[in-house]
């Protein structure tokens, strides 16, 4: 059973906000090899994918929307610490029994019950294989030096769903590990600033693994259009702008 830590809602404080509730989501359908995989936006870094009858959350977040009307989850995955993508109150609200909820060490501080994977580790829940990649900053710095994203504390994951490859990177640069990534047909690459990347590091990353489709993500008030201009003509990356800012 998953359960929250006594001090997790001092920690991360994350107030639900009704009206976005009420607006509907944009969806996309790809289809895979053994079935049509839904990508639903639900905001910022926060997205569902549900697969024949499998139902993924990613960074689930009240302040995203209600998650006592989303569907409840077979798998959780919280990205890292940070109050925008990890929620003990989304998490609670979207977990039965037969949820599994993976998540980085640092947010197994803050919620208890869920499988820790470090990056590289490859976990299969639910029929899906699940790696975890390292996310955190190369440039982007705090004052004093420090990362906003430390090394070794976040994870993005690589879900496959039949035979098809999703990439949701969480809060990163394009570092090494992301631009190694083979075989990668969907890609969800953070894009603001100063916590993540500009769209001049996204359009490297993009060139370096080469997704079937890029979807910007966690892009606040950046230009989603700088960055289909830096991969214009680029052949066999197809770029799709949703509400995700």
């Amino acid at each position: 059973m998953i359960k929250v830590a006594a001090f997790a809602l001092l920690l991360v404080p994350v107030l639900p906000v009704p009206h976005l509730a009420q607006q509907p989501r944009e969806q996309d359908v790809i289809t895979t090899s053994a079935g049509d995989l839904k990508i639903t936006f639900v905001g910022h870094g926060t997205l569902m994918f549900t697969f024949n009858d499998r139902v993924v959350h990613v960074d689930p977040v009240m302040r995203e929307a209600d998650y006592s009307k989303m569907p409840k989850a077979h798998v959780i995955l919280v990205t890292h610490q940070h109050g925008d993508h990890l929620d003990p109150e989304a998490i609670k609200a979207l977990t039965t029994d037969d949820t599994t909820l993976l998540l980085s060490q640092r947010c197994a501080e803050v919620v208890e019950g869920g499988l820790v994977m470090e990056n590289r580790q490859t976990e299969v829940v639910h029929g899906l294989t699940i790696e975890a990649v390292a996310a955190y900053n190369l440039v982007h710095m705090r004052q004093g030096g420090l990362p906003f994203h430390p090394k070794g504390e976040g994870n993005g994951y690589v879900i496959t769903f039949g035979d098809t490859r999703v990439y949701v990177a969480g809060d990163t640069e394009n570092t090494p590990e992301m631009k190694s990534l083979e075989g990668i047909d969907i890609a969800f690459l953070p894009m603001n600033l100063p916590y993540t990347m500009t769209p001049e590091m996204v359009a490297d990353a993009a060139k370096g693994f080469r997704p079937r489709i890029l979807y910007p993500y966690h892009y606040g008030n950046s230009d989603t259009s700088a960055l289909v201009k830096l991969l214009e003509g680029e052949e066999g990356i197809e770029i799709r702008i949703r509400d995700m800012s």
